[in-house]
């Protein structure tokens, strides 16, 4: 549509129109879950039986509150340890990754580049029993010729972390590849001219320029590794991240608690991904 041209009027209602249905589409399940959460009942539907805070702050069954329910909160601490490991592992290869496609030139470069990508157009289901399966069969390979077991890579969070980082970090490097591209190389040029090893001028000049796509793809990984649920759930062991303990809940029976704990997650998202937008948007013009 162009603004400029003047358009019929059935055509301007239909649009909004339809910009309204897709974004009530987006939000309503949300808006649902996060008033439900408020809700003085067991379970988390209609009727409405009033406004609670029993959910956030119930010290006692059945109405224990999240920021009491110990083994949600140490779900909560296992996610974020995963999603922290899975980030700097993502960020340190991400931007290896991104130097190499955007500096170098080397046989089978474009092949590489697409088998880098291959992890985002497998479903998180077949990579994660693609892992497990390898790993099991690495592990007890190595058990049957040696005699060594090698606990790391049964089930468990380093093999979460192993998991998400084979497709997060792809993503990780497109991000920083897409800001590097747009880097004016003659500076790193004019520093070593100067004086400086090439090692100096990345640090002094390159990745300081990478900061905000840096800051970008951190925060992106962390989020994608926290709410992380296929491949996590072919690879988790008996300590289980956030939304595998939250598929157990809702299998026993859910309770506006689950409803709770997504509301904090979406407000702890859009704040880091506002951030993310905010820095990238400041520094973009740099």
């Amino acid at each position: 549509m162009i603004p400029s041209l003047p358009q019929p009027r059935a055509y301007r209602v239909t649009y909004k129109v339809y910009v309204t249905l897709f974004f009530v589409y987006l939000i309503a399940p949300l808006l649902v879950v996060a008033v439900f959460a408020f809700n003085d009942s067991l379970f988390p539907s209609l009727p409405w039986n009033g406004f609670t805070l029993d959910w956030f702050i119930g010290r006692e069954q059945p109405r224990l509150g999240i920021f009491y329910d110990d083994p949600l909160l140490k779900s909560i601490s296992t996610s974020a340890w995963v999603a922290v490991w899975v980030t700097l592992l993502s960020l340190l290869v991400g931007t290896c990754n991104a130097f190499l496609f955007e500096r170098e030139q080397f046989p089978f470069r474009n092949l590489l580049y697409m088998l880098m990508l291959t992890p985002l157009v497998i479903p998180g289901v077949i990579l994660g029993i693609s892992i497990l399966i390898f790993s099991n069969s690495l592990v007890n390979g190595i058990e049957e010729l040696f005699g060594y077991e090698m606990e790391t890579l049964r089930p468990g969070l380093a093999l979460v972390v192993a998991g998400q980082f084979a497709f997060i970090t792809t993503i990780a490097t497109l991000v920083i590849s897409a800001r590097l591209r747009k880097f004016d190389a003659s500076l790193e040029e004019a520093a070593m001219n100067l004086g400086a090893s090439k090692l100096t001028a990345v640090f002094t000049i390159t990745i300081p320029y990478l900061s905000p796509a840096l800051l970008g793809a951190g925060i992106v990984a962390f989020l994608m590794s926290f709410e992380n649920f296929n491949t996590t759930l072919m690879l988790v062991g008996s300590d289980a991240p956030l939304t595998i303990t939250m598929f157990d809940r809702l299998r026993e029976g859910s309770t506006p608690a689950l409803n709770a704990v997504s509301l904090l997650l979406m407000a702890a998202s859009g704040t880091l991904a506002l951030f993310s937008i905010l820095v990238q948007g400041g520094k973009d013009d740099v």
